[in-house]
């Protein structure tokens, strides 16, 4: 049975290369967009303003083994982008670039929150993991444009903070 994850970790073209580079042998679909906002119709433009309150994000479509599994995943998510950043990802700073789960059952909200105290407590002490932990509300799929971004455009733009730290 498949299952969605749903990450924000700053510019999400870099987000879904992390992802797709690391899971490259899974079976994973992934694709861009917005939530966690209010706007009806968020579009790129909007989003960029901060008005909206989305967050660039990212969804993961997966079925679970013992390889890709949503405690894997949120681990990865960690690992790929630094959580101690309110509302930036290196240089790119705003709202929609925030550190974010959005869970979409009471089991992965509870495996978020065991996962992040467990990276807060081995990687992370003497800093704060500001990553925020919600329930997964609409999601609008950014722009064609935007997805499989650095695949269409290898030599694109991709945040200098997203980098495996262990």
């Amino acid at each position: 049975m498949t299952e969605t994850a749903t990450f924000a970790a700053g510019c999400f073209w870099g987000v879904e290369k992390a992802f797709q580079r690391f899971y490259k042998d899974q079976d994973i679909k992934t694709s861009v967009g917005y939530t966690g906002g209010d706007d009806s119709s968020p579009d790129y433009k909007k989003v960029c303003t901060g008005a909206t309150h989305h967050a660039e994000a990212i969804q993961i479509h997966y079925t679970p083994n013992d390889k890709i599994n949503y405690p894997n995943l949120v681990e990865f998510f960690y690992r790929m982008h630094d959580p101690t950043t309110a509302n930036r990802q290196g240089p790119d700073v705003g709202t929609q670039y925030r550190s974010g789960i959005f869970y979409h059952s009471p089991e992965q909200e509870q495996i978020a929150k065991r996962v992040t105290a467990e990276v807060q407590e081995k990687h992370y002490k003497g800093q704060h993991i500001v990553t925020e932990i919600v329930k997964g509300g609409i999601w609008y799929d950014a722009e064609e444009y935007h997805q499989k971004y650095l695949d269409k455009n290898p030599d694109g733009y991709e945040c200098p903070s997203h980098f495996l730290r262990w």
